[in-house]
């Protein structure tokens, strides 16, 4: 089968992967549509460290082909949306409805691919690049066979982290002032979020003023393409500010730009031993630095959530999508994403899975 796999010194598009049958507790899905985020990228340049060689992908919807034994929530044929949560259910964490704090959902890398006989990770638990993947039943959630598979592929990574970060993590109240620092897939969803949440003002950022008209239409009420206006906007800083690039400036930007009892919630990569600073006296007036871990999400009830509000027109999922690839094109999509051309490419795999009903 074809899948996208980086041996630790170039991509490739390969047609010969194998992927074993769903244990006991697993599910194997046909995947149909899978999103390109810069997290798969973050692996290839080295920000993201992972064993190699390794099929890329994590953002992936497609339909069930087989369950393994205890496999009660999900059937063959039904569609699902993949989240990057494999964790144990049965832990303290997960008990208090935390799964992104289960330690078994971290760093923990299977193989349950293999090529030429020898075998190959799966990234994120997941490995949406690939036209078949193997994952923890409780990765797999049940959506409606009427939104589209190329929309729905990104509620899995993009809308849970960016969404989730609102709604689950900031909290985000009706009347709030929130500044986005950065609208590409995961600025983009903490703009709707925002707007669903009810927040009154929401001032994105980006250096690309080619983005504007898309943070409007998704919620953002001001435009600019530096932090040094948002004071000029709001003279006392704001309630939320959110980092969705990964550099550490933008971290103190969006630090010093809090108004009293503000939060500023770090969403954005940087490499992994990057420092940030700030002035702690200026965290005396009730401020907070919130780290933020896919969402705060739990899946199996957020992406339910989030499928009915794009049904019922508050959650834009089509918008996000702009352009598709078949999978032979991920050359072109990594060129696209990487001079910002897209809020969401997806890659496709057009043999026998239909990505709408």
């Amino acid at each position: 089968m074809r899948g996208v796999l980086f041996d630790g010194r170039q991509i490739q598009v390969v047609d010969d992967l194998e992927v074993r049958d769903p244990g006991p507790g697993e599910v194997r899905v046909a995947i149909a549509a899978a999103g390109l985020c810069h997290s798969d990228l973050s692996v290839v340049d080295g920000t993201i460290p992972f064993p190699v060689p390794v099929v890329l992908g994590h953002e992936g919807a497609g339909v069930v082909e087989t369950v393994g034994e205890g496999v009660t929530h999900v059937g063959p044929g039904d569609h699902v949306a993949l989240s990057t949560l494999a964790n144990c259910g049965a832990c303290a964490d997960c008990d208090r409805g935390r799964p992104t704090m289960c330690r078994k959902a971290i760093g923990r890398p299977q193989k349950p691919f293999s090529r030429g006989g020898e075998p190959v990770f799966q990234f994120a638990c997941n490995s949406a690049f690939a036209e078949r993947t193997v994952v923890k039943a409780v990765q797999a959630v049940r959506i409606p066979k009427d939104i589209p598979l190329t929309s729905a592929a990104l509620i899995g990574c993009g809308v849970l982290t960016g969404v989730g970060a609102v709604l689950n993590r900031a909290r985000v109240d009706r009347g709030e002032s929130v500044l986005v620092i950065g609208t590409g897939g995961i600025g983009l969803n903490v703009i709707q979020g925002a707007r669903i949440a009810g927040a009154s003002r929401i001032v994105a950022v980006d250096a690309n003023p080619a983005k504007e008209a898309m943070a409007r239409q998704f919620g953002a009420t001001d435009f600019l393409t530096s932090t040094e206006g948002v004071r000029d906007l709001l003279p006392h800083g704001v309630d939320h500010a959110f980092e969705c690039v990964g550099r550490v400036e933008l971290v103190r930007a969006a630090v010093d730009l809090l108004d009293r009892h503000g939060q500023a919630v770090l969403l954005g990569v940087p490499a992994a031993g990057a420092q940030a600073s700030f002035v702690v006296s200026s965290m005396f007036l009730d401020k907070s630095i919130l780290g933020c871990r896919y969402g705060s999400s739990r899946p199996q009830r957020d992406i339910p959530l989030y499928a009915d509000l794009y049904r019922q027109g508050r959650l834009l999922l089509d918008e996000l999508v702009t352009e598709t690839y078949p999978i032979e094109d991920f050359e072109k999509a990594v060129g696209d994403a990487e001079a910002g051309r897209v809020a969401r490419g997806v890659l496709t795999f057009q043999r026998g899975v239909p990505t709408s009903s």
